[in-house]
């Protein structure tokens, strides 16, 4: 068994992960680190996790196999530069600190881009993963695969609505139930910091796209999901279309192009990414659904560390939607 460790374990990803890690056949969780819950039971925070026997500490374990970092964005170099931890443990990083070309050195360590559909095989030999953010998981796979084929040859215009979850556990103006409920808003547009990784990845795949990422990204009055649509120019038919996304995820664990139209219930409390296509005049519409908290974060951070130990890229992930 594979000894676990989870940093920053009050937050929506941490409680996430210990649901999917507690159930996993092959680890444990060591220790689950929370300075300001140190001493107290998992249940009082994860207040579903009352059942189980488990305690935030503010103590690190330096061997564990795996550290799972769920701390705010900008925080997690700080933990690594304060903790030190063998030479053997891996690191996967659910912030945005080592997404970037720029950024994926840190120390000794270097991070790999944690998108298993486009590179498994890195992930494979990889020590230290940064795990992708919502918003670009759900956006990249809505795109790669005519990126794959060169067919991005015009701008891309994007809409993504995420739920009250995708802000994280820290209350805010804009998370609020009062604020959030019966209301729908838009934020950061054509600037949002999930655009820089989708950026990358389409590159990685066309290296001759020099168009612009359109992206407006919307607050919606549900808890968690992300539900995107996204549209630019195609020359070919609906039929081609999915002829191009079935033959890209083939191989894929999680991402499915679905021929009924889409709605968030179908992947709430899954890994799956489901894809629809529709064909307007000229333009290829995609609409791509996750939950946020799992192929979004958690769930995707398991299926990396899945992939690195040479495990099935599903195990502890055959999770079920439920639609009531």
């Amino acid at each position: 068994m594979k000894k676990i460790g989870i940093i920053g374990g009050a937050g929506y990803t941490a409680g996430e992960l210990i649901r999917l890690l507690i159930h996993h056949p092959e680890v444990q969780i060591d220790f689950i680190y929370s300075t300001s819950n140190a001493g107290n039971a998992v249940g009082i925070v994860h207040q579903d996790l009352a059942h189980v026997d488990l305690s935030f500490t503010s103590k690190v374990n330096s061997e564990v196999d795996v550290v799972f970092l769920c701390l705010g964005h900008g925080n997690s170099g700080e933990f690594l530069r304060n903790h030190t931890f063998s030479d053997a443990t891996k690191v996967v990083d659910l912030s945005n600190e080592f997404r970037l070309k720029n950024d994926i050195f840190f120390q000794d360590r270097v991070f790999v881009y944690g998108l298993p559909e486009i590179n498994k095989e890195e992930i494979k030999n990889a020590q230290n993963i940064a795990n992708p953010g919502c918003f670009a998981t759900a956006i990249q796979l809505a795109l790669l695969p005519l990126a794959s084929a060169s067919l991005l040859s015009q701008d891309v215009h994007i809409n993504a609505v995420t739920g009250a979850t995708g802000a994280g556990v820290k209350p805010s103006a804009t998370t609020h139930f009062g604020w959030r409920d019966n209301n729908f808003s838009h934020y950061k547009a054509f600037n949002h910091q999930h655009l820089g990784e989708i950026g990358e990845s389409v590159v990685q795949l066309q290296e001759s796209f020099n168009s612009e990422l359109h992206f407006i990204p919307q607050r919606g009055n549900f808890s968690r999901g992300i539900f995107a649509t996204a549209y630019t120019h195609f020359e070919g038919t609906v039929e081609d279309a999915y002829e191009l996304y079935e033959d890209f995820y083939k191989d894929s664990a999680f991402a499915k192009a679905v021929k009924a139209p889409l709605h968030l219930k179908q992947v709430i409390n899954t890994n799956y990414c489901f894809i629809h296509l529709e064909k307007h005049g000229n333009k290829l519409l995609i609409t791509s659904v996750i939950d946020n908290l799992l192929k979004g974060a958690s769930g995707q951070a398991v299926e990396n560390m899945n992939l690195m130990f040479g495990w099935a890229q599903d195990t502890g992930l055959q999770l079920k939607a439920s639609y009531f």
